[in-house]
């Protein structure tokens, strides 16, 4: 069965067909990256486990640049990796889930949020990707709208890819909508539901609690967290605790999961 999944390849055109079919809500030219605010944005994107990122133009589909772990992941060659490559390692199984979530983002950007906020949001859902040894992960997508033409055409978009199948092999099949600079977010959607009744979620994690979850995908224990904090072991213990109560979960990996895969965070 694995050996027949290698040698399929992912229908590509179904995303494609996504974008080329709504070619007015994307840039009629190349758009300028004017300020660089690539390694700025990857700081602030949520990740636990190994990833890389890549910038390409959705007026062409090139890549403007890809992060060297693609090799260590993909086996992928850094100097003549294409975005077409990269679409090919997906699963054939899950392109049609995520032609459908790009589709759902669109929509809930032009009937709900208003296509000039696009470039305050990250947009996550997950997928699997074949990596370097040939078995399928399951990986989380988080792509950020870098740059607009002077009509609102989405132009530059960053992309990150971070393997969590030590996290679950479990994909909800959800889509989330992740507000930046202050804006509320749209969580844990049902791909194709109808996007007028959706409603912005309230934050379940207090900023002070996502500073703490964060360290904890970083390894930290409590007393190091403490410490970077400037707060007590103690109190940074009785957060972990307040933290899973609310989560619903018997231990970090499995919020770590839950956060990741719902776009809680």
């Amino acid at each position: 069965m694995a050996e027949k999944i290698l040698e399929q390849k992912p229908q590509t055109e179904l995303l494609k067909d996504v974008w080329g079919s709504r070619k007015e809500l994307f840039a009629q030219r190349k758009t300028e990256l004017a300020q660089f605010r690539v390694n700025e944005l990857i700081s602030s994107i949520f990740s636990n486990g190994p990833f890389y990122h890549y910038v390409f133009d959705l007026f062409d589909l090139d890549l403007l640049y890809v992060s060297p772990e693609v090799e260590q992941i993909h086996d992928l060659s850094l100097e003549s990796v294409t975005f077409q490559d990269i679409l090919d390692q997906m699963h054939p199984d899950d392109m049609d889930f995520v032609a459908r979530a790009e589709a759902t983002a669109i929509r809930l950007f032009q009937e709900k949020i208003g296509m000039h906020k696009v470039t305050d949001y990250k947009i996550s859902y997950c997928f699997r990707f074949r990596v370097k040894d040939g078995s399928y992960h399951l990986f989380n997508h988080q792509s950020v709208v870098l740059t607009t033409d002077s009509q609102g055409g989405v132009g530059k978009s960053l992309n990150v890819h971070t393997d969590i199948s030590h996290l679950t092999s479990t994909n909800n099949q959800r889509l989330s909508l992740i507000g930046m600079r202050g804006e509320p977010s749209y969580l844990d959607l049902v791909v194709d539901g109808n996007v007028q009744n959706v409603r912005s979620a309230p934050p379940i994690f207090t900023q002070r609690e996502i500073s703490v979850i964060e360290r904890v995908a970083r390894g930290m224990t409590s007393a190091e967290i403490g410490r970077d904090l400037q707060l007590s072991e103690y109190t940074i213990k009785n957060h972990r605790k307040r933290i899973l109560k609310k989560g619903g979960c018997q231990n970090m990996s499995q919020l770590l999961a839950l956060c990741i895969t719902e776009g809680l965070i």
